[in-house]
């Protein structure tokens, strides 16, 4: 069995997509948004549950049956942060949104026996270290 990953592991995970996110939005100029959002719904499922930042850091995105996420699931778990940084780009407002939907997938994250934002409650999947054993 696995153990689920730390919440300080999954964070950084997650700072390391959006600073390629962030990449997409400066390289690309007018298209870098979509495809820094595309980018975000697909990473989880494109490298075997594994996001760039993820890889990094010896992480895994699972389905409930303990195989690799999809790229369904990917799109399904991470469709409010791809909206939280879509609102993201309103003036002012978008802070507002961004912080929110990040502040609430943090407080189902903690309350979580799982350790399940609420992207993976969705989709039915968790994000495990499966270098160590329980």
């Amino acid at each position: 069995m696995v153990a689920p990953a730390g919440l300080l592991s999954r964070s950084v995970a997650k700072a390391i997509d959006l600073v390629i996110f962030a990449a997409f939005t400066e390289v690309l100029h007018e298209t870098g948004i979509a495809a820094g959002v595309i980018f975000i719904l697909i990473a989880d499922g494109i490298f075997d549950g594994r996001s760039p930042g993820k890889m990094l850091l010896r992480l895994r995105t699972v389905r409930e049956d303990g195989s690799p996420a999809t790229i369904r699931e990917a799109i399904l778990r991470n469709l409010d942060i791809a909206l939280a940084l879509i609102l993201w780009q309103i003036p002012l407002l978008g802070w507002f949104f961004l912080g929110g939907i990040l502040f609430i997938d943090f407080v189902v994250l903690l309350g979580s026996n799982k350790s399940q934002r609420m992207g993976d409650l969705i989709a039915g999947t968790t994000v495990v270290e499966p270098e160590k054993e329980v």
